[in-house]
Parts: C-alpha cells; sequence; structure tokens
C-alpha cells in the first residue's frame, strides 16, 4: 500500500504542468477555471505559497525558470514589529505550512543571507510577536495574554457588529487574521493551532500557551479530536454567555498541530522530506544553499 501511495503521488507530480501554471507572469498563478481563465492573482510575496514554488521549481518535467523565486521575494516586507525585526507576514499559519514540511533551519536563500537569518529564526520571531501582541493587547479583548494568543486563518463566530465591554466590537466569520508591521485583523478569535505551529520554533513559548488553553478552557475547547479549530472569549451573546467556542475541526488546521509536533519531538518529516531529490533540486534552484543542503543523505 505504501509504495502504491508513493508510486501515485510520483506520477501525479510529474504530470503538473508548472510551467503553464505560471498563465503568462512572472510567478504561479493562484488558479484557473474553465469559465474564466487564470486567475488575475499569481503567488507573490512570503506567504505559504513557499513550497509549491520548490515543488515547481524541482520538478524533473516542467519545471519553471529559476526567475520565478525572485518575483515569489521581491515584494517581501522586512521590518520591526513589536520587538522583532523580520519578514513580515500576518497570520501564523504563512510562517507554518511551509515549514511543516521542510526544514530551513541553517539554509539561506539569498534574501535571508543578506539579513542573516533563516527562515526558521523568522518564524521564532512571528511567534514572539504574537505573544507580545497578546501581552500588549491594545484593543483590550478578553483573556488576551502571555498564554493565551495565537492570530491564524481560522473559523470565526459570525460576521456581526455589537458592544462588549463598553468597546463597538466587529467580529468575523471565517477569516485570516493576524498582527504585521502594515497590517492587522484581530477580532478576538484565537486559532489553537497557531501556537501549536509553533513549538519547534519557540517551544518555550508555544507549549505553555498550549497546555494553557487546555487546561482554561477544558472541554469546552478540547474534545474528543482534541483542539476545536477556534475560539473567541469576547464573543458574549445570551447563546454564548461564556464566549464563543467552534463546534468544528479543520483538516488544514488539525494538520500543523501533528506536523510540528512530530517535528520537534523527532524530525521525521523533516528528515523524510531532506531525502526528495525534487525537494533538494527546488531549493537550489531558488538560491538556498548551506547547512543540510551541504550534507549527503543519509
Amino acid at each position: 500500500m505504501e509504495k502504491e501511495i508513493r508510486s501515485l503521488a510520483d506520477s501525479l507530480y510529474r504530470r503538473v504542468d508548472w510551467q503553464w501554471a505560471m498563465g503568462g507572469t512572472r510567478g504561479i498563478s493562484m488558479g484557473w477555471t474553465p469559465e474564466h481563465g487564470f486567475h488575475k492573482w499569481h503567488w507573490f510575496g512570503y506567504t505559504e505559497a513557499m513550497i509549491l514554488y520548490i515543488l515547481a521549481l524541482g520538478s524533473p518535467t516542467f519545471p519553471v525558470p529559476e526567475s520565478v523565486w525572485d518575483a515569489f521575494t521581491e515584494r517581501y516586507l522586512w521590518k520591526e514589529h513589536y520587538g522583532q525585526t523580520l519578514l513580515n507576514f500576518m497570520p501564523l499559519f504563512g510562517h507554518q505550512f511551509s515549514q511543516a514540511w521542510i526544514d530551513f533551519r541553517g539554509i539561506q536563500d539569498r534574501f535571508m543571507r543578506d539579513q542573516g537569518i533563516d527562515y526558521f529564526e523568522n518564524s521564532r520571531r512571528a511567534a514572539y510577536v504574537h505573544r507580545t501582541y497578546a501581552i500588549k493587547n491594545p484593543n483590550r479583548w478578553r483573556d488576551y495574554s502571555d498564554s493565551i494568543w495565537g492570530l491564524s486563518a481560522c473559523d470565526g463566530p459570525k460576521d456581526t457588529t455589537f458592544v462588549v465591554d463598553g468597546i463597538e466590537r466587529k467580529f468575523r466569520s471565517y477569516s485570516a487574521r493576524g498582527t504585521g508591521a502594515e497590517e492587522e485583523v484581530d477580532d478576538g478569535t484565537i486559532a489553537p493551532y497557531a501556537a501549536a505551529g509553533c513549538i519547534p520554533f519557540a517551544p518555550e513559548i508555544a507549549i505553555h500557551a498550549v497546555k494553557a488553553m487546555r487546561k482554561k478552557y477544558g472541554d469546552k475547547l478540547w474534545t474528543r479530536y482534541g483542539f476545536l479549530d477556534a475560539f473567541n472569549p469576547t464573543y458574549i451573546t445570551p447563546e454564548t454567555p461564556h464566549g464563543w467556542f467552534d463546534k468544528d475541526y479543520l483538516g488544514i488546521d488539525q494538520g500543523p498541530i501533528v506536523l510540528m509536533i512530530e517535528n520537534y519531538r523527532s524530525e521525521l518529516v523533516w528528515d523524510v522530506m531532506k531525502r526528495n531529490p525534487y525537494v533538494v533540486q527546488g531549493l537550489k534552484r531558488a538560491g538556498f544553499k548551506g547547512g543540510w543542503l551541504e550534507v549527503e543523505p543519509r
């Protein structure tokens, strides 16, 4: 069964025409439909799409030109925010989704060589940004603290506005939430996976946050399959007198919890991907050097 899965995955990957997926842009298009063709936007700037570009660069059949990585990185925002100087991306998932698969410790592309850090360190700084933001809590959301933090894309209570604690609050349903140097979206909704996904980067604060959330909210937040997707202690209504707690789990959010805990414990996922020739080739064509890329695979 495992051999069959590997064979099918390899076949699917080799069939992807990444050159076509550029859609006439300098990067990779965000999508295509038969009715409307390519979307008007393509992936650029520091986002969760890092792994998409690495796979496109490493393709043995339809590789994109190396210049796409320059197009991806040219709109990076390197700026100080809440005491950390870092490559900014507002929600935490952008710092986690590609790094759940690829170990960026000690390897650098041209941008990170110029800054003197790697993407792993950048994500560590992002974790501290989110924690500091929760401590300062400039918008006075309920329960934010040094142990209750983590903004990312997740479910939310409802698209509505009403007054809580004497302040008119605008709440959201599903949305990308976060804090960045030039953008901020926050309605008091916390996603447990946002902190849990930071465990390899900053275990000293992330593990504490995960334990604190489970202890504080108990079975309102932690149920049969672990953490529900999100909660909002400020969303106080007659139906939710103790705040809003999601009823759903989202696979795209549960995944990083499992992957990142295992990477912290054993580095299993990272080690497997280090032996993948497509990933290695993609990283090298993106200009990454140093660290484990210079070591023969085990």
